[in-house]
C-alpha cells in the first residue's frame, strides 16, 4: 500500500490581500466550514480572484480540484498555482490526444470511421502524475479542464497493481518482472520512455508512467540492494531511496482474476445480444466482439477496450463511471472557474457522446455495455459531487445556475492594484480598419499590445494578414493551434515577439496578459453567443491589468447586449473611482514574471504570409545564438521550422507563377 504523504498546503506570495479580497477570502472561507456550498466568487477581471481561491485553500487545507472549460485556461491556471505553492503538488489534467477522430457509423453512406486519435505523451505523463499525488499524498491541486468527467480507471485497481519496493527486503527478480507487466509496463531494453523498462543481469531501469527520469533497482540475489533514480540523458544519480511505490504505467489496469471475470461477462453479454440483432448486424457483432474476446485473453488488452469498461470495473448497466473526482477521496473543495462557460458545457458532455454510440450499438459495431464508456450525466455530476462537496463558483459575469443554487454570493470589484475597468469607446464601422491602425500604432509606440476580436476564423487571418502588410507584428490564435502552442504563442506576445494577437472566442475567459493596452472588438453589434452581454464583458475584461488601456467596441448601433455590458462596466468603474479617490490610491499596471520558452511552435498556420520573411530572419539568429549555448535540440527544432516557412513561401511563389 503506497505510503500517504501529510503535508500542509504552504501560500507562497509576496502580495498581502488587498481591495476586496480581504472580505471575499473571509466569507468563503467561513462558507466553507459552516458547509455552505455551493459558493459563488463574483470577481471582476484583474481583481485577484486566483490569489483569493489560493489563500481559501491555505486556509481550509483541503485537497482542491480547479475546473476550467478549455486547456488554455486551464494551462494558465495551473502555472500561478504552482508559483503560489511551489512546495506542494500542483496537477494539470487535460485531455492528452493532440488529435481524435472517434469511431462512429454513418447509416445514410453506410459509411465506418474507425477511431484514429494520437496521444501527447508529455499530457498523458502529467495525467498520471495527478492521479498519483492524489492517491500518495493530502496536499494536491488539480487544474482540469472537462476531461475530469470522462471515465477512468478504477482508482483501487490503479493503487492495488501498485507495489512497494524496499531497500533490504526480498524480492525475486522474476516476481519483479511479472508485476512490471502486470502494471502495463512494457519491456524494451533499446527505448527507455516512460512506461517502459530495461533489464541488464540484477539492474533493472524503468521510467515510471508519471515521471521523465529513471528509477534504478539493483537486487542482490534474491533482495533489493539499492533504489536510486537516474537522469536519463546523463545516467547521473539524482537522488538514493530507501522506498519507492511504483503506480501502474496506465490508468486502465484490472488484476488478472477480474480480466477473466470480465471476459465471461463481456461472451454473456455477446450471447444475449445476437438474437435481437438482423442478420448482418448479428455477423458483423459476433466477429468484432470474438476478435476483442481473443486478444483480450491471450494480450489482456485490444483496441478499443475502453468500450468494456463497465465489465473490467465491475459496474451494473447505467452506472456512472470512474473518473478523476475517485481519486480525491470522501472530502475536498471542488472550484469552478469561469462558471458561467463550464457549467453548460458540463451540461453538454454526456449527450453528445450517447447519440454517437447508439449508432454504433445499433448496427452491430458495438455491444450495448459500450454506452456506459460515457462522460457523467450532469445529474450525476450535481448528485455525487456538486451536492456533497464544497463547491465554489467563480466568474467575472455568473449565469442563472449559479444565482439560482448558491448559498453564499459574494462579489470582489475592488484591485488591489487600485485598476479600474477601462474606458469603452462606441465607433462606427466605416473606415474602421483605417481608424485601428492609427490605434495599434499609438499603443505599440507606448510599449503595449493589441488584442483584436473577430467574428470568424477567415476573418481573423485576413485582418492578421493586413496588419502584417503595414508592418504589424500581428499573429492569429484559432482552435486548430494545438493546446501548449497556445500558452506559448501568450507568452510571445508578452515578451514583445509581436504586437496584435488576433482571436475569435478564445481571447475571452482567463486571459492574464498585462501588456495589452488596447482591446479591439469588431461587429459588436452582431448579436449572438459571441456579442452577447456576459461576453462582451469577458472581452472588455482583457483590457483591465494595464493603467493605460481602452476598449474599442466596433458598431453602427447599439444592441441590448452592448448596453448592458457597458453599463455593468461603467457601474464597477464608478465603485472603483470612488474606492481609490476615499484611499487616495493611484493605479498600477499589473507585473506579472513571465515564463521562460518551454518548446518550439511546430506549426506555422498563426503567422500571417507577409511575416514569414521577417520570421525566417529572426528564427535565424535564435537558433545561431541556440547553438553558441551548446543547446542543439532547441537549435534543430528552431531549424525545422525555418525549413517549413521556406516551404511554404516556395510553395505560394509557384502558384503565383
Amino acid at each position: 500500500m503506497a505510503i500517504k504523504e501529510n503535508h500542509k498546503f504552504e501560500l507562497v506570495s509576496k502580495f498581502k490581500p488587498a481591495g476586496s479580497q480581504p472580505q471575499a477570502i473571509k466569507s468563503l472561507v467561513e462558507g466553507v466550514k459552516k458547509g455552505k456550498s455551493p459558493q459563488t466568487l463574483l470577481g471582476v477581471t484583474g481583481s485577484g480572484k486566483t490569489f483569493s481561491i489560493a489563500s481559501v485553500i491555505a486556509q481550509v487545507q483541503k485537497k482542491t480540484l480547479v475546473l476550467a472549460h478549455n486547456k488554455t485556461l486551464a494551462a494558465q491556471l495551473y502555472n500561478e498555482f504552482k508559483s503560489f505553492f511551489p512546495n506542494n503538488r500542483v496537477e494539470y489534467f487535460v485531455s492528452f490526444y493532440d488529435y481524435y477522430q472517434p469511431e462512429s457509423y454513418i447509416p445514410s453512406t453506410d459509411q465506418y470511421i474507425e477511431k484514429d486519435s494520437q496521444i501527447n505523451e508529455y499530457i498523458e505523463r502529467m495525467r498520471l502524475s495527478a492521479t498519483t499525488s492524489l492517491l500518495s499524498r493530502n496536499d494536491v491541486i488539480v487544474v482540469a479542464s472537462v476531461s475530469c468527467i470522462y471515465g477512468l480507471g478504477n482508482p483501487k485497481n490503479y493503487l492495488g497493481m501498485g507495489f512497494d519496493i524496499e531497500e533490504g527486503k526480498e524480492f525475486l527478480r522474476e516476481d519483479l518482472l511479472i508485476k512490471l507487466i502486470d502494471a502495463q509496463y512494457e519491456r524494451n531494453d533499446f527505448e527507455l520512455v516512460s512506461g517502459r523498462f530495461r533489464v541488464k543481469g540484477s539492474i533493472i531501469d524503468i521510467i515510471p508512467g508519471n515521471e521523465r527520469d529513471v528509477l534504478r533497482i539493483e537486487l542482490e540475489g534474491s533482495k533489493v540492494d539499492r533504489i536510486c533514480i537516474i537522469e536519463k540523458e546523463t545516467g547521473v544519480i539524482k537522488q538514493r531511496l530507501s522506498h519507492y511505490f511504483l503506480f501502474p504505467a496506465r490508468h486502465f489496469v484490472t488484476p488478472q482474476e477480474e480480466t477473466l471475470s470480465a471476459i465471461d461477462s463481456i461472451r454473456k453479454e455477446l450471447e444475449d445480444r445476437l438474437p435481437k440483432l438482423d442478420l448482418i448486424e448479428a455477423h458483423r457483432l459476433k466477429q468484432r466482439t470474438n476478435y476483442d474476446l481473443e486478444l483480450l485473453r491471450t494480450m489482456g488488452f485490444c483496441k478499443g477496450i475502453e468500450n468494456y469498461s463497465r465489465h473490467f470495473d465491475g459496474r451494473k448497466e447505467g452506472e456512472k463511471p470512474f473518473t478523476l473526482m475517485d481519486y480525491f477521496g470522501d472530502d475536498f473543495l471542488i472550484v469552478i472557474d469561469e462558471s458561467h462557460q463550464s457549467i453548460p458545457q458540463l451540461n453538454g458532455m454526456y449527450n453528445g457522446d450517447r447519440q454517437r454510440k447508439q449508432t454504433l450499438v445499433d448496427y452491430g459495431f458495438r455491444l450495448p455495455s459500450a454506452l456506459d464508456n460515457r462522460p457523467l450525466k450532469f445529474s450525476e455530476f450535481e448528485k455525487d459531487y456538486l451536492n456533497k462537496q464544497n463547491v465554489i463558483f467563480v466568474s467575472a459575469t455568473p449565469d442563472k445556475y449559479e444565482r439560482k443554487h448558491s448559498k453564499n454570493f459574494v462579489e470582489q470589484i475592488i484591485r488591489p492594484t487600485g485598476l479600474v475597468d477601462p474606458v469603452v469607446e462606441v465607433r462606427g464601422t466605416k473606415d474602421q480598419m483605417n481608424d485601428i491602425l492609427v490605434e495599434i500604432n499609438r499603443v505599440i509606440s507606448e510599449g503595449n499590445r493589441v488584442l483584436v476580436t473577430a467574428l470568424t476564423k477567415k476573418l481573423a487571418e485576413e485582418m492578421a494578414d493586413f496588419f502584417a502588410s503595414k508592418g504589424i507584428k500581428s499573429r492569429y490564435l484559432h482552435s486548430e493551434i494545438k493546446t501548449l502552442d497556445r500558452t506559448e504563442l501568450i507568452r510571445q506576445l508578452r515578451v514583445g515577439k509581436f504586437d496584435v494577437l488576433v482571436g475569435i472566442n478564445l481571447l475571452r475567459e482567463g486571459l492574464d496578459l498585462p501588456e495589452v493596452g488596447l482591446v479591439a472588438i469588431f461587429d459588436a453589434d452582431k448579436e449572438g453567443f459571441l456579442r452577447d452581454q456576459k461576453s462582451l464583458i469577458q472581452i472588455i475584461g482583457r483590457a483591465a491589468r494595464n493603467s493605460s488601456s481602452k476598449v474599442i467596441l466596433y458598431a453602427d448601433k447599439k444592441t441590448d447586449s452592448m448596453n448592458k455590458a457597458i453599463m455593468e462596466t461603467n457601474r464597477r468603474r464608478e465603485l472603483q473611482l470612488a474606492y481609490n479617490k476615499k484611499h487616495k490610491i493611484k493605479p498600477i499596471t499589473i507585473k506579472k514574471a513571465i515564463e521562460e520558452q518551454q518548446l518550439v511552435i511546430k506549426d506555422t498556420k498563426h503567422i500571417p504570409s507577409k511575416e514569414k520573411e521577417r520570421v525566417i530572419s529572426q528564427l535565424e539568429i535564435e537558433m545561431r545564438q541556440a547553438a553558441d549555448k551548446l543547446d542543439f535540440e532547441f537549435a534543430i527544432a528552431l531549424r525545422d521550422q525555418i525549413n517549413l516557412l521556406k516551404k511554404e513561401i516556395s510553395v505560394k511563389e509557384k502558384k503565383k507563377k
